[in-house]
């Protein structure tokens, strides 16, 4: 059976949701016959290459408060909770265009799990940018298990895995995905946000036991309303 989860490197809450996606994985007694595979979705397209912006000032001016209301809304976000490393100040956000055309790659080469979770890593735990730094991106993929020439022959080449990008992008519209992260399963059914583990249990249970084709996607039951991130920001718990 096939999960493909749609998520960009910029979205916290796909950062926790692939954690909790995993947990289930982990403890799903089918696990060894479930292939995983992650698509692109850019949460800021039009952003260009090489023009990164610190995400505290983004996010007060995009929602008119403070800093320091920014840094709040930030701790308030869910990495921390899953145990995951998560600066709230100091990171920035960028094009993440070239980091897609290199899952792509990595896609290819088997090692797409891996290099999402070290860009993951890069992005929210570390200070460094991964915005427009070349350097910094064939590091990432060497990492990941990826041959520093192919890494730095994709990143030269802009069309290497464009269209693949693009072509994820096309069919998270066309299933409905308004945001991510966003997971399908088989093709039937299709799980919203980074919902709790049991959740996507539950998911996987439904999906690996269900054996009649549905007509669209369909949510399992409890998998509804899970936290998101879309192009007009991110989803912050309430209460």
């Amino acid at each position: 059976m096939r999960v493909e989860i749609w998520s960009d490197i910029a979205c916290p809450w796909c950062y926790v949701g692939k954690a909790r996606f995993d947990k289930a994985l982990a403890a799903f007694p089918h696990r060894d016959r479930i292939e995983v595979v992650h698509r692109s979705f850019e949460l800021d397209p039009a952003r260009p290459k090489g023009d990164p912006v610190l995400v505290l000032p983004m996010l007060a001016k995009k929602y008119g408060m403070s800093e320091a209301q920014a840094a709040e809304a930030e701790r308030n976000l869910g990495p921390a909770a899953e145990g995951l490393p998560y600066l709230t100040e100091g990171r920035d956000h960028g094009s993440t265009f070239d980091m897609h055309r290199l899952l792509h790659l990595a896609k290819a080469r088997g090692r797409q799990d891996e290099l999402l979770a070290v860009l993951y890593r890069a992005n929210f735990a570390e200070t460094e940018t991964v915005f427009g730094d070349d350097e910094r991106l064939v590091a990432l993929a060497v990492e990941a298990g990826l041959s520093e020439a192919e890494a730095r022959e994709v990143l030269a080449d802009e069309q290497r895995y464009a269209a693949e990008v693009r072509a994820d992008e096309r069919a998270a519209t066309e299933l409905g995905a308004s945001g991510v992260p966003f997971f399908v399963l088989d093709r039937r059914y299709g799980v919203s946000g980074a919902q709790p583990a049991d959740v996507f249990t539950q998911a996987l249970t439904q999906a690996w036991e269900s054996h009649v084709p549905a007509s669209g996607l369909a949510t399992p039951a409890g998998a509804e309303g899970g936290e998101a991130c879309g192009p007009d920001g991110c989803e912050v718990p309430k209460g």
